[in-house]
């Protein structure tokens, strides 16, 4: 059986920490009373087999709690990809009391959690369905669970985060709009959306839902592997590959949505880039700019219509979340000092809790104190519209 360590000490504050990239493990009752009656009896509910695995049952597939997703607070051998119970998580995976003082002991003062596998980083689950009308249910019972326990109870310290609809473009829209009236301020977007079957960035189908983000300050962030596609070209690789790619993810994202104009007929839509790293930033920012004047096919079917340069709207639209990029930080003002974020990624095997600080010292320590408090929590805070802590130590 997994044996969880003793609680860390609080760990001193040298500056206060938002995290735009951590994740939840949904808990059981997550649903319950959430859905209508019609279909409550088919909503997910965690089962147990006869081993003792526990995992989510929905629309006759399961969904395991993948043991990395929840290893904060484990000794390093107990790690595998192996489903883990309850009982084998830290409470502050899936229980907004417990997050929120591991958040203390981390030196976190907000906190963006994005899902867990039985709804997929951006819903994608619910949003393929084959029951629509149950996925919609299910979607709305997860955006209401969300604002309301999780980042309801402690709003200072949650950062509200909804899942779309991704099924009916007109629902989607309307969905943002309706909840950025309840307090949501981010929304959980696939970065291909064609992956996953739904129409691509360069189609113009998703027009109507980026106009409601851009209308409602609605930032949609875009979460490395929520569209269940990785660069591995090559068949049977080992596991450490895909983690090691993620931020190829991120770079092949943004370049496609930088290139698909959604970020020149909406010029304030803000993207975020979750748990992609800065590190490829501005080898792209240089490679745009290059291939406008090079390659690019130029004259009026060129697919850059303005007279901004990419690079310029990749700077404007764009920002991005870093968790250990030490290399391209003394080039933090190349790719734009005031859209650099920092993550923690609680509870993942990537996680720097509890020593988020120390992370940041160890690669940020060296910058003006100004531009530090920037990456480690201004820049979210402005981004977000969230509020600051009232002191830079919060606990005391």
């Amino acid at each position: 059986m997994t044996v969880l360590l003793p609680d860390p000490e609080p760990r001193p504050i040298t500056v206060p920490v938002i995290s735009v990239d951590d994740h939840l493990i949904e808990p059981a009752d997550l649903f319950v009373g959430r859905v209508p009656k019609a279909v409550s009896g088919r909503a997910p509910r965690v089962v147990e087999n006869d081993e003792g695995v526990q995992y989510w049952h929905f629309e006759d597939r399961t969904y395991p709690n993948i043991g990395l997703n929840a290893v904060a607070g484990r000794t390093r051998d107990s790690w595998s990809m192996d489903p883990s119970r309850f009982d084998e998580m830290r409470p502050g995976c899936f229980d907004i009391h417990a997050r929120i003082s591991d958040m203390d002991i981390n030196g976190t003062w907000a906190s963006l959690c994005f899902p867990s596998l039985v709804a997929g980083f951006c819903g994608a689950v619910f949003s393929r369905a084959e029951d629509p009308v149950l996925g919609l249910a299910c979607m709305r019972a997860w955006n209401d669970w969300h604002l309301d326990v999780w980042a309801g109870t402690y709003p200072d310290r949650i950062i509200p985060l909804q899942l779309p609809w991704l099924a009916d473009i007109s629902v989607a829209a309307t969905e943002v709009r309706r909840n950025a009236e309840r307090g949501f301020k981010a929304v959980s977007f696939p970065e291909f959306p064609a992956a996953l079957g739904f129409p691509s960035i360069f189609s113009g189908h998703w027009d109507p839902f980026f106009a409601a983000c851009q209308e409602t300050q609605t930032v949609v962030c875009l979460h490395t592997g929520a569209s269940s596609w990785a660069p591995l070209p090559s068949p049977s690789p080992p596991f450490e590959l895909l983690p090691t790619l993620f931020p190829v993810n991120a770079l092949i994202a943004a370049a496609e949505w930088l290139w698909s104009g959604v970020p020149l007929r909406f010029p304030d839509l803000a993207v975020a880039m979750s748990e992609g790293g800065i590190g490829w930033v501005p080898m792209l920012i240089d490679r745009v700019d290059y291939v406008l004047s090079h390659s690019a096919s130029g004259g009026e079917s060129s697919a850059w219509p303005s007279a901004l340069l990419p690079s310029e709207v990749l700077r404007r639209n764009f920002w991005f979340c870093t968790i250990d990029d030490p290399s391209v930080i003394d080039v933090r003002h190349r790719i734009g000092i005031d859209h650099i974020m920092v993550e923690s990624d609680y509870p993942h095997a990537d996680s720097t809790w509890p020593d988020t600080q120390a992370q940041l010292q160890k690669t940020l320590g060296h910058l003006p104190a100004d531009e530090l408090r920037k990456i480690a929590c201004e820049n979210a805070a402005g981004l977000f519209r969230h509020p600051l802590p009232p002191a830079d130590d919060w606990r005391t």
